[in-house]
C-alpha cells in the first residue's frame, strides 16, 4: 500500500525546510504582542500555560515537518508572551511624585549635553528623610547658567519640579507611560536651583564618565552643530543636536547616521579588522605560526564590544553586535556569514533582554532595514558573482556608488511603513542625500573619530576632531540642502496598527521564503499600506489636562488652546492627522467651509448635512475679584447633539448627549470622539490601555476617599 500523496502546504513547507526556523524569532514577537494588547495585566501563573507547548514541540520537531513547524510557532509565541510577564514583574513600580517643588539628592549615572545646559540622569533619588532610595531613575535637566559639572558617579543635591512620564496624547498614541516602565524611568523635571555636588559615594556605570569626557572634548574641539553629531556619532547620545539639525536630518532621511548600529559598527570593527591584521602581518614569527585572520577578527570583535558600551548599548547597537558576533564566528568557522539565520538570532537574542523594544521604532525599523538588504543580497548575490574575474577597470567606482544607492533604496522602502505609523511622514529624497552621505560617513568622519578616540588619552585628538567636523559639516550641507528641497518630507495620515502588521507579515514573507511564493508579500505590503485610507482619524479631541480641544474636518485640525497647553500634544494631534500646520478654532465666525460655527460661548462641529454634532463649550471670562458663572449646556443641545466637550466641570445633567467635561478627562485621560450614524463613539485613554502596570490608578475625589483604618478608630 503506498502512503498518500503529501498535501501542497506539505509539498511547500518540505521545499522550504530550511527557512522554517527563520519564523520562530516572528512567532516570540506575536507572543510579545499579544501581551500589549490585553486590557488587563495576566497574573504570572499564566506563564506556565504559555510555555506548556515548548516540550511538545521539540518532541514533535523530529517526527512531523508540518506538525513540529506549527506547535514549534506556538512554543515561540508562549514564550514571548512569557518574557513579558517575567520582565513586568521584575519592573519596579512606577513612581509617586510630588506634584511641588522638592529637594532631592541622588547619584548622577549620565550627564547628557543639550543645546542649552546639561541634563542629569539620577538614581537612588530621595526627597525625604524616612524615604527610601527611589528604584527607578530621574531626569532633571539642570539650568543652563548653573556653574556645577557634575560627572557620573558625583552625589548631587538640588531643587527640582519632577513630573511622571507623560500620558498618551490621545487614545492609541505612543504610550510614553508604558515606555519609562520598562526602561526603568520614574520622572523627569528641571532643577529650579544651581546642583550641589556632596560627595563622590556612587560608581558609575561602565564607561558613562569616558562618554561625558569624550562628548565634552569633541564639542570643545568641534564647535557648533558639527561638534554635537560628531559627539553622537562617537557616544550615541543626540541630546545636544539643535532641533533645526535634527529636522534637517529627519527630513532629508539621513537620521539614521545619528542612531549608532550597523554601518558605524561595521566601520569599527572593519577598521580593527585591518589594522590588527596589518599590524600582525609585521611580526613575520606569528605570522607565520598562528595566522593573522582569527587575531584579527577576535579583537574586531572586541572593538565591536567596546563601541556598543560606550554608545550606551541601545537596541540598534545590540542587533548589530549581535549579528557582527555570530558574522566573526561564521567567518572564523568557514561559513556563510551574511544569512537571515543570523537576523534570525539577533532578534531572538534583543527581545529576550528587551521584549518591550518590538514595539518601538527603533527595533522595527532597524531589524526591517537589515532583514529587507540581507534578503536583497541573497537575490543578487549569485548575479554578481557571474563574471567576476573578468570585470573592467570601472567596475569598482561604478559598483560603489550604485550599491550604495541601492542600498539606500531598499532600506528606505523598507522602513517606509514603521516611518508612516510611528511618524506619519515620508523622506521622498533619502536616496539622493545617502548616495553623498553615507561613503563620507565611512571614508572621512567615522575613521578620524576612531583614530581621535585613539589619541584622547595622550590628548593629540585635536588634528583627527578637527577632520571628523569637516566630514560632519559636509553631512549637514547635505542634510540641509536635500531638507530644502521641494517635498523633502511629506506628512501622511498614519498607518493603523493593523496596517502595519499587514505590511509586517508581506515583509517578512516575500524576505523569509525562498521559493515563489513569497512573491505572495507584495500584495500584503501594498494592503498594509493602504490602510491609511481606511483608517478614519477623530473628529474631535480632549487632552487630559483640560487646556487643548480640536475639531476635526476633513483630515485638517482645529484646535482651541487655552492658557499653559502643551505644544507637543498638539504636534502629535497634527501628526496623527496627517496635517502640517493645522488652524486655531475662531473667536467668533466660521471655519472649514461652514462646518465649524464658533460664538463666544461655544464653536459647533456640524456634519455634511448641516446637523450639529459636537459642541466645545467656552467658559465665560471671570471678573476681577469675582469668580467665573458655572458652565453649563445649553438646553437646547441636550439630547440634540452627540457629544458636548467642556474644558471645566460641566453642572447639571445634559440627557441624551455624551459629556466630557474637566472631571472625566481628571478621571480618565485624554478623549478621541469618532461620529456615527447613530450618535458617536467616544473612547478615553484609561479604556483604551485598560488596567496595565503603568497605567495610574483612576484618581479618588477627596470626598470619596476611604480613610485607612488606624485613621477612622
Amino acid at each position: 500500500m503506498q502512503p498518500p500523496e503529501p498535501s501542497w502546504i506539505a509539498r511547500r513547507l518540505a521545499a522550504e525546510q530550511g527557512r522554517l526556523a527563520l519564523w520562530l524569532p516572528v512567532a516570540m514577537g506575536v507572543g510579545i504582542l499579544l501581551y500589549f494588547q490585553l486590557r488587563f495585566e495576566p497574573p504570572a501563573w499564566w506563564a506556565l500555560p504559555a510555555l506548556a507547548p515548548v516540550p511538545a514541540a521539540l518532541w514533535l520537531a523530529r517526527r512531523s515537518l508540518l506538525g513540529g513547524w506549527a506547535l514549534g510557532l506556538l512554543a515561540a509565541a508562549g514564550v514571548g508572551f512569557a518574557l513579558c510577564l517575567l520582565h513586568a514583574a521584575r519592573a519596579a513600580p512606577p513612581l509617586d511624585v510630588p506634584r511641588g517643588a522638592v529637594v532631592l539628592t541622588a547619584t548622577v549615572t549620565e550627564t547628557d549635553l543639550l543645546p542649552e545646559g546639561v541634563r542629569l540622569t539620577l538614581s537612588g533619588a530621595r526627597w525625604g528623610e524616612a524615604m527610601a532610595p527611589s528604584p527607578r531613575l530621574i531626569r532633571v535637566r539642570l539650568r543652563a547658567n548653573d556653574p556645577a559639572r557634575p560627572r557620573p558617579g558625583d552625589t548631587v543635591r538640588l531643587r527640582a519640579l519632577l513630573r511622571p512620564p507623560a500620558a498618551p496624547a490621545y487614545p492609541g498614541a505612543w504610550d510614553f507611560q508604558r515606555a519609562a516602565f520598562f526602561e526603568g524611568l520614574g520622572a523627569s523635571g528641571f532643577a529650579l536651583g544651581p546642583a550641589e555636588i556632596v560627595g563622590r559615594e556612587g560608581a558609575a556605570p561602565p564607561l558613562a564618565g569616558w562618554r561625558a569626557e569624550i562628548e565634552a572634548r569633541v564639542m570643545a574641539a568641534v564647535p557648533g552643530g558639527a561638534g554635537a553629531i560628531a559627539a553622537a556619532l562617537l557616544t550615541g547620545g543626540q541630546s545636544a543636536i539643535a532641533p533645526g539639525d535634527m529636522a534637517a536630518m529627519r527630513d532629508s532621511g539621513l537620521v539614521h547616521l545619528l542612531s549608532v548600529s550597523g554601518l558605524h559598527i561595521a566601520i569599527v570593527m572593519g577598521v580593527c579588522f585591518f589594522v590588527v591584521r596589518a599590524g600582525l602581518a609585521l611580526w613575520p614569527g606569528f605570522a607565520l605560526r598562528f595566522g593573522t585572520r582569527a587575531p584579527a577578527a577576535l579583537a574586531a570583535l572586541a572593538g565591536g564590544a567596546f563601541y556598543m558600551v560606550l554608545t550606551g548599548a541601545q537596541i540598534p547597537m545590540q542587533r548589530s553586535f549581535a549579528m557582527a558576533a555570530l558574522v566573526t564566528l561564521a567567518l572564523l568557522a568557514g561559513r556563510r556569514a551574511f544569512s537571515p539565520r543570523v537576523l534570525g538570532f539577533a532578534a531572538a537574542a534583543v527581545l529576550a533582554l528587551h521584549p518591550f523594544a518590538l514595539v518601538g521604532p527603533s527595533f522595527q525599523m532597524s531589524f526591517a532595514a537589515v532583514l529587507a538588504l540581507v534578503a536583497a543580497w541573497e537575490r543578487l548575490r549569485p548575479v554578481l558573482a557571474r563574471g567576476e574575474s573578468a570585470r573592467p577597470w570601472w567596475w569598482l567606482p561604478v559598483g560603489a556608488v550604485v550599491g550604495t544607492a541601492l542600498t539606500s533604496l531598499v532600506a528606505g522602502l523598507a522602513t517606509m511603513p514603521y516611518g508612516l505609523h510611528h511618524f506619519g511622514r515620508v523622506q521622498l529624497y533619502g536616496v539622493a542625500a545617502n548616495a553623498l552621505a553615507v561613503p563620507l560617513t565611512s571614508v572621512l568622519v567615522m575613521p578620524a573619530g576612531m583614530l581621535a578616540l585613539a589619541l584622547m588619552p595622550l590628548g593629540l585628538e585635536a588634528l583627527p576632531l578637527w577632520v571628523m567636523g569637516r566630514g560632519v559639516e559636509g553631512i549637514l550641507l547635505v542634510a540641509r540642502e536635500v531638507a530644502a528641497w521641494p517635498g523633502a518630507a511629506a506628512s501622511l495620515a498614519p498607518l493603523p496598527g493593523w496596517g502595519l502588521g499587514l505590511a509586517s507579515l508581506g515583509l517578512l514573507w516575500l524576505c523569509l521564503w525562498r521559493t515563489g511564493w513569497r512573491l505572495w508579500g507584495l500584495p500584503l505590503i501594498g494592503a498594509g499600506l493602504l490602510a491609511a485610507l481606511l483608517a478614519r482619524p477623530p473628529d474631535a479631541l480632549a487632552a487630559a489636562d483640560g487646556r487643548l480641544f480640536a475639531l476635526a474636518v476633513e483630515g485638517e485640525l482645529f484646535v482651541e488652546r487655552r492658557p499653559g497647553a502643551s505644544r507637543f500634544t498638539r504636534e502629535l494631534w497634527l501628526r496623527g492627522q496627517g496635517d502640517e500646520e493645522g488652524e486655531a478654532l475662531p473667536a467668533e465666525g466660521e471655519a472649514a467651509g461652514g462646518r465649524i460655527r464658533c460664538t463666544r460661548a461655544a464653536c459647533t462641529l456640524h456634519d455634511a448635512a448641516g446637523a450639529a454634532r459636537v459642541i466645545l463649550l467656552r467658559p465665560a471670562p471671570a471678573r476681577r475679584g469675582e469668580r467665573p458663572p458655572p458652565l453649563r449646556a445649553p438646553p437646547e443641545a441636550c439630547g440634540q447633539v452627540a457629544v458636548i466637550l467642556a474644558p471645566e466641570p460641566l453642572r447639571g445633567a445634559c440627557p441624551g448627549s455624551a459629556v466630557v467635561d474637566r472631571f472625566s478627562l481628571w478621571r480618565d485621560g485624554a478623549h478621541a470622539v469618532w461620529l456615527t450614524r447613530e450618535g458617536a463613539r467616544v473612547l478615553s485613554d484609561r479604556a483604551h490601555r485598560g488596567d496595565r502596570p503603568w497605567v495610574p490608578p483612576r484618581p479618588i475625589p477627596r470626598g470619596e476617599a476611604v480613610l485607612p483604618p488606624a485613621l477612622t478608630e
